[in-house]
């Protein structure tokens, strides 16, 4: 690994691209009522790009210790920890990294947690739309963790939908009915992506095939933090967009959900907000800190949008279904994210058709239906079964989960 000491405060990614990142971040400064630039947070911003989960980086030490090693955590003894609370060792690295995942802090109050995921579960295809092109496709117009992506050959050629696939099933496990708690199988696939970024951190550090000195850690605080924000307050402000109505009360919950989920994911706890305006306040300064687009961005953004056409029936419902996104990305993003992505910005292939009647929509679902109790539930269900077919569609049957921890 790298000596930190070798590095300098910053990577070279830092600040790389100011006016474009200024002009890029200026309308969610505007949302998050930002009058002036915080330089001390964009300092801790560039210096955590070197700053990784340590507790996780300790159990991807302990799994990368040759066999027969008796501190080696196997990926055995892993899984079988994760599904049972009495599998996990009385001693040694396994026992500590679950003492503090296990180990819930006072200030998650589940009953809260589960207000967030039902909220999140009544916006049904809104949610599924905004995730997939403001916060996943969105967050490509910047070097650092597509490029990693790509280098992970994560989300590139015929994988593309499955990953998306496996995403999909993380976050709707998360909000699942009791989907945190320790027998949730939103829980344990949170804390397998945890155990997963720590190995592919340890990897790329050490492999020689990523340049911590130009991006910083594989996977940083930064990066991280900057990644659960477009789940929690970008994904309610993109609903927002498409004319769903949310509640203070339904946005309290949603972000102390997503709270808990990054600090079992390992993010930074003064990096958990709990409102919007201090989640996009951070994010505003984040987008300032970026680099400019690299190939990476296109190469992503291009397999999720034409892997619609993969994952439907037939010929015409693809393109229907890639028509759609290339909507959504244009309204969300504008054209000139599309061009920085490769894709077409014409106004016959890109044009937000799908919008107005989508926010018609939404706003007769969250302004009428959502404000009875049986109308909420109706909305859940509705949602639940949305996401079903989905995962049918992008899995083909077989079991959706996350991506398998690196050997």
């Amino acid at each position: 690994m790298v000596a930190r000491e070798q590095l300098e405060p910053y990577p070279g990614r830092y600040r790389a691209a100011p006016e474009r990142s200024r002009r890029i971040a200026r309308p969610l400064g505007l949302v998050a009522r930002v009058r002036s630039t915080d330089e001390e947070l964009l300092d801790r911003i560039g210096r955590r790009m070197f700053a990784r989960d340590e507790v996780g980086a300790d159990l991807a030490a302990a799994m990368s210790r040759p066999r027969g090693d008796e501190e080696r955590v196997t990926m055995a003894a892993f899984h079988r920890a994760l599904a049972d609370p009495a599998a996990v060792p009385a001693s040694g690295p396994l026992a500590d990294f679950f003492a503090v995942v296990e180990d819930t802090p006072d200030w998650v109050d589940p009953a809260l947690v589960e207000r967030g995921g039902r909220a999140l579960r009544r916006m049904g295809r809104t949610l599924d739309d905004v995730l997939l092109t403001l916060s996943l496709i969105g967050g490509y117009r910047f070097g650092g963790p597509a490029d990693l992506l790509v280098a992970t050959g994560g989300l590139t050629g015929g994988t593309a939908m499955r990953r998306l696939g496996e995403t999909t099933a993380w976050a709707r496990a998360v909000i699942a009915p009791g989907g945190l708690r320790r027998d949730g199988e939103g829980w344990r696939l949170t804390v397998h992506v945890r155990a997963m970024h720590a190995l592919v951190d340890r990897r790329f550090e050490t492999n020689g095939r990523w340049d911590v000195g130009h991006w910083g850690l594989p996977v940083n605080q930064s990066d991280q933090a900057a990644t659960l924000g477009l789940f929690s307050s970008t994904g309610l402000l993109g609903a927002r967009a498409l004319g769903w109505l949310v509640t203070p009360a339904e946005s309290h919950a949603v972000m102390h959900l997503w709270c808990y989920t990054g600090w079992l994911m390992g993010v930074d706890e003064d990096w958990l907000f709990t409102t919007e305006r201090e989640q996009n306040h951070f994010l505003h300064h984040v987008l300032l800190v970026q680099d400019d687009v690299t190939p990476a961005g296109p190469a992503l953004a291009g397999a999720l949008v034409d892997g619609q056409r993969a994952v439907s029936s037939s010929p015409w419902r693809g393109e229907l279904r890639r028509r759609h996104v290339l909507g959504l990305l244009r309204w969300f993003l504008g054209r000139e994210a599309l061009r920085d992505l490769g894709l077409p910005d014409g106004p016959l292939r890109s044009l937000p058709w799908t919008v107005p009647p989508t926010v018609l929509r939404n706003l007769v679902l969250s302004g009428l239906v959502a404000r009875t109790r049986r109308g909420r539930r109706a909305l859940e269900r509705a949602g639940d079964a949305w996401t079903r077919r989905e995962l049918e569609r992008r899995f083909a049957g077989a079991r959706p989960g996350v991506a398998e921890l690196p050997g």
